[in-house]
């Protein structure tokens, strides 16, 4: 068991008795890079001081308490000291925490453990020591731990203890950018003196910008004050003023550039690196980990490409499971054969977890970029208006201004669905064909039955779309029409659209109130709802709607019949609501009303013409609602197929092969139905992905193949004062502001207006009491938009950080008609 080791005796499989920074720098040592003279006190010598376990069970200050007041074992002691003489004699030494869960690939855990600069002395190191290891138990980094998934008692601690470099200029250095993700630039944040000014974030730093062999930003911080060493240990600060002077010359941000580029190539991943320049000019390296936010890129990434993040346009910041993302692999071998006569395309990609599609060929086409950027502008706004900004990138010039192979395709899939057909019938009897439509659910039913999984995916879901689009883009097309033939006045077409029928996602909102209020007229159902038992009517729910869900589109997630609480949630949540005037009937009655009494309005205004705008608007009516109707199609098939998987995922589990029904869904197809083999490390492998990749914060839109998140570098011109977003539901609301990042367990009061990130159907239940709602994602025909006009309450989409810039409980007014959010003054 050793206690100490040197950095020339440590490598990067050592993380268990190192930790990660102690790994870190003893591999960069390995490699000859210019890492300063350390050992590593290893978590041996921590466990002969802590038991984990017991540190664990109590509290974060007792757990520090305990570490600080136990005496250093003396064998421990002997060989801390015995290692720092060979450094010098009373050799200054930066003294840092190197747990077992630190600078990891996925969790940096940067400055959640403490560092101790300048240390002189060994009664003073092995204090230093002490003092790292009770910062295991520090508030920050037990919630550090907590909120990464990370088990307290798996969690060891070494410390690090290096030759302290006297820095004349030091910082830190990303071998990509992180803000943009570009993996080809480096970025340098550098100040004079120690480089903890830097890392704490305490000086306003120099920052520049490396891409390739240029220099291409310099921006210079104020720098007003610098750490440095005292004579015999310890540091202070120094207010030093204002520079306007940069701290390094272009040849040491070169050699930085150059260093940087090393140690990425060592690891073989983008870096973050903290570096330190001496009063020779010489350069050192003193600590190294993976740059822990960068979102992945697709595995086959040709340069130069984009992809558009599909997933997102979904509503679905998550991921996706491994057997959802398996479906979506065969439904897209569909789209690409239908539409393309390409089964074998690559246009479908998956990055982190997520569906992309390469849209390069897209913005490289001029027929391309109008359709895609128009049909994104009602459905995911922010989206268009990102890829439009790469419209003046040369590397995705237009090559192919023809419409003609477009146009010849366009006619040969209205041919082979009998598009025309379809629309003639729709406008002559709107009625009929609504009714044709909804009729198609046991028709794909009964056809998928007698089908493979992965036949009935590709047979079954693709082909919907041409079927049933038609008759509701017709619907939108008159309504457009109409806003051609009359003068209209903003949010007035947007009235006509409230209460339409023929909406399956209103008529399922609809079914959870009346499951509310049936529940409240029973007393034995109320009584059973309150104490936890599932009454009959929620079953009943549950048999007509309960192959829904949030995230629907994921086949791998859990339906509402399996697991019923965010229903139950919601139904608590109407159950609150004692207005009647707020009734969710009462309100889609009110909608209904005045989208006829707008259309006699509109009627009235058009002398001569007022004939064409009724017929145009009727049609609306009848036919728009058709919208939702394809998706709640394949999610019904999803439902049926869902089934004969778990029934799959119940037989691998009975033969161990698997350690639970439900793991089936981090299986493929293929992996699912072979003969033999244990599954579980496999499933567990992909099971740590993606609990990974839940925690993540941000997902691109649109990503380039060189890292570049293309929202971050292309975002538009500022807008001052008021959050601007794409208007989706004509109205204005004053009211609180309630920030829901996920509605399974969302506690909304009746008012309040919901901002999300993005919705679909499983939440638009929360509309009902909802006041109005701003969403990050969506555009104005995107399914939360659909929604919130059918209900009349005010909606902005596509407001860029809208869950991050309003805070629930701010008072806020939402103006459905021009698209703007106003975050109001207490008090107002």
């Amino acid at each position: 068991m050793a206690l100490v080791i040197d950095f020339s005796g440590i490598d990067g499989s050592m993380l268990a008795t190192v930790g990660g920074k102690a790994a870190n720098l003893g591999e960069l040592t390995r490699a000859g890079l210019p890492v300063p003279q350390g050992f590593c006190v290893t978590t041996d010598a921590y466990r002969m001081v802590a038991e984990a376990d017991e540190l664990a069970s109590t509290t974060p200050e007792n757990a520090r308490r305990t570490l600080v007041e136990t005496a250093v074992p003396q064998d421990i002691r002997d060989a801390i000291v015995a290692e720092y003489r060979k450094l010098g004699d009373d050799i200054a030494v930066a003294v840092r925490s190197s747990a077992t869960a630190e600078d990891l690939p996925f969790a940096s855990f940067a400055g959640q453990q403490d560092t101790f600069l300048n240390v002189v002395g060994e009664d003073a190191v092995v204090d230093a020591v002490r003092r790292c290891w009770a910062s295991l138990w520090t508030d920050r980094a037990v919630s550090y731990r907590e909120t990464n998934g990370i088990d307290h008692t798996t969690t060891y601690l070494a410390v690090v203890v290096q030759r302290m470099v006297q820095s004349e200029v030091s910082g830190v250095m990303f071998t990509a950018n992180p803000v943009t993700g570009t993996r080809d630039q480096i970025v340098i944040d550098a100040s004079a003196g120690l480089g903890e000014a830097v890392v704490s974030g305490a000086v306003n730093p120099d920052h520049f910008v490396v891409d390739g062999p240029d220099i291409v930003e310099k921006r210079l911080g104020d720098k007003k004050f610098l750490i440095r060493s005292l004579p015999g240990g310890g540091t202070e600060h120094v207010e030093v003023g204002e520079s306007d002077e940069p701290c390094l010359t272009d040849g040491q941000i070169h050699a930085l550039a150059v260093l940087g580029r090393k140690v990425q190539q060592h690891y073989g991943s983008p870096q973050d690196t903290e570096w330190a320049i001496d009063a020779d000019g010489e350069l050192h390296l003193t600590q190294a980990r993976p740059i822990t936010t960068l979102f992945p890129l697709p595995d086959d990434n040709p340069a130069d490409h984009v992809y558009f993040c599909f997933s997102l346009a979904q509503g679905l910041e998550r991921p996706i499971t491994p057997m959802g993302r398996a479906a979506f692999r065969e439904i897209s071998k569909s789209a690409f054969e239908i539409v393309i006569g390409d089964p074998a395309s690559k246009s479908y990609v998956e990055a982190g977890e997520r569906i992309f599609f390469d849209v390069t060929k897209v913005l490289q086409s001029k027929v391309g970029r109008e359709f895609v950027t128009k049909l994104l502008g009602v459905m995911e706004a922010r989206s268009s208006q990102v890829l439009r900004g790469l419209f003046d990138d040369p590397r995705y010039a237009i090559r192919n201004s023809s419409p003609g192979p477009a146009l010849k395709r366009v006619l040969r899939l209205a041919r082979r669905f009998r598009v025309p057909v379809t629309v003639w019938k729709a406008l002559a009897n709107p009625e009929k064909a609504a009714r044709e439509a909804l009729r198609l659910e046991q028709e794909i039913l009964d056809k998928a039955a007698n089908l493979s999984i992965e036949q009935a995916l590709r047979q079954c879901v693709v082909p919907v779309l041409p079927r049933l689009a038609p008759t509701a883009l017709i619907g939108f097309a008159m309504l457009g029409l109409a806003g051609k033939v009359v003068k209209v006045r903003p949010g007035e077409l947007q009235t006509v659209l409230r209460g339409l029928p023929n909406n399956i996602t209103t008529e399922m909102d609809m079914a959870m109130w009346d499951l509310a209020q049936e529940i409240r007229r029973d007393p034995v159902a109320l009584r059973q709802f309150q104490d936890g038992e599932r009454p009959a009517a929620l079953d009943r729910f549950l048999a007509k709607w309960g192959h829904r869900a949030v995230a629907e589109i994921d086949l791998g997630l859990p339906r509402w019949s399996d697991d019923p609480a965010y229903v139950i949630g919601v139904v608590r949540n109407f159950l609150r609501l004692e207005d009647e005037n707020a009734a969710a009937d009462a309100v889609f009655a009110r909608g209904a009303a005045e989208a006829e009494a707008m259309i006699e309005t509109l009627a009235r205004r058009a002398p001569g013409r007022g004939w064409f705008v009724r017929f145009a608007l009727r049609r609306t009516r009848v036919l728009a609602g058709l919208r939702e109707y394809p998706k709640y199609l394949i999610i019904t098939l999803f439902g049926q197929l869902r089934r004969r998987i778990a029934e799959i995922g119940e037989q691998l589990a009975s033969q161990g092969r698997i350690s639970q029904a439900d793991d089936v869904f981090f299986l493929n197809f293929e992996e699912m139905r072979s003969a033999e083999g244990d599954l579980r490390s496999v499933v567990a492998a992909r099971r740590e992905v993606y609990d990974r990749e839940m925690r993540r914060r941000h997902i691109p839109r649109v990503l380039m193949s060189d890292g570049t998140d293309a929202e971050a570098v292309h975002h538009g011109a500022p807008v001052e004062g008021d959050l601007v977003g794409t208007p989706a539901s004509a109205g204005t609301i004053t009211g609180i502001a309630r920030v829901v990042m996920d509605p399974v367990g969302a506690h909304l009061e009746p008012g309040e207006i919901l901002v999300a990130p993005s919705t679909d159907p499983g939440w638009t239940p929360l509309f009902l009491t909802a006041g109005g709602l701003v969403m990050e994602m969506g555009g104005a025909n995107s399914h939360g938009a659909v929604v919130a006009r059918e209900y009349g309450i005010p909606a902005v989409v596509g407001v860029r950080e809208a869950v991050t810039r309003i805070k629930t409980g701010e008072r806020i007014t939402v103006d459905g008609s021009t698209g703007a959010v106003t975050t109001l003054d207490d008090g107002s």
